[in-house]
């Protein structure tokens, strides 16, 4: 069966698209187009770039996802000085090497600009603080006077995947004005919106790094931490949430890892395991009852 996929945001929870992708594969499942958020943009551009499921679980089982964290070289002895990062350039880790190792394993299948890919297979989002708006990669750049197809595709994950605070903005300029871009995720965390245009030729599969909205248990605010978290969580999935019908649920496998960090970078070896078990889980579960519907 060809189908085109969407894939949620989540963060370092994304180990569990490893083992979802291992039984889609198994069942004669491919994609043709793909989009995504954040980890989702990831495992869409490595899908579009020609990497298997194999090959997939030898790249993330190698990643010593510590390694991808570089802080400014002034931390070094001086801890603190991560605040003043945090306020002066709005991250604490520049994300610079995170696309540098994006570059080196699309590099690998030929991949480094969008202009490698057929036209319209990948599509990633990010968001523009600057104009309050969604931003959708190739496609957009054109409103920022940028070629899409000599965009590199390292680039745009790195926009798509940068956390809020936790990494640095990349930075568009659109004629003088310099827009920030940040993780795809504040604005539209599962855009399973981008294909459907009532002009499908084949089926749209999504996976969402969540429980169902039946199942998803309700926020606990007890604390201003837990009041953040549960404003974040709020606004990320409000967009996406709203758009999703019963129609479209029946298209998605939902992946409960709501108890896992997205930002556990130095999540060992037993979580990866069980994180992947969850995505194998959850899609032979979904495929014994699945019948498209588009």
């Amino acid at each position: 069966m060809i189908v085109d996929g969407v894939f949620s945001g989540g963060g370092i929870k994304g180990f569990a698209y490893v083992g979802a992708i291992q039984v889609l594969e198994q069942r004669g499942i491919q994609f043709r187009r793909v989009a995504g958020t954040s980890a989702g943009a990831i495992l869409a551009a490595f899908i579009a770039a020609g990497f298997n499921a194999k090959e997939l679980e030898e790249i993330f089982d190698e990643l010593n996802l510590q390694v991808l964290l570089d802080p400014p070289k002034l931390w070094i002895g001086f801890p603190f000085l991560k605040w003043i990062n945090l306020y002066m350039r709005f991250g604490m880790y520049r994300g610079k090497t995170l696309e540098k190792w994006f570059h080196q394993k699309l590099a690998t299948k030929g991949i480094r600009s969008f202009g490698d890919l057929p036209k319209g297979s990948l599509k990633l989002i990010a968001s523009d603080l600057t104009n309050g708006r969604i931003l959708v990669l190739p496609d957009d750049l054109k409103n920022y006077g940028i070629d899409g197809s000599t965009f590199p595709v390292s680039r745009a994950l790195r926009m798509s995947c940068g956390l809020p605070f936790f990494f640095e903005p990349v930075y568009l300029k659109n004629g003088k004005e310099e827009c920030v871009i940040v993780d795809g995720g504040v604005l539209s965390n599962f855009p399973l919106w981008i294909y459907d245009n009532h002009k499908q030729v084949r089926p749209v599969l999504g996976m969402k790094l969540s429980s169902s909205s039946e199942e998803m248990p309700p926020h606990k605010i007890n604390n201003a931490i837990q009041l953040f978290e549960a404003l974040f969580s709020t606004m990320k999935d409000a967009h996406d949430n709203r758009y999703i019908s019963r129609r479209h649920e029946k298209n998605i496998i939902f992946i409960p890892v709501e108890k896992y960090s997205a930002t556990q970078f130095d999540m060992n070896e037993e979580t990866k395991k069980k994180l992947i078990s969850i995505g194998k889980e959850r899609t032979i579960q979904f495929l014994k009852t699945w019948s498209p519907i588009w």
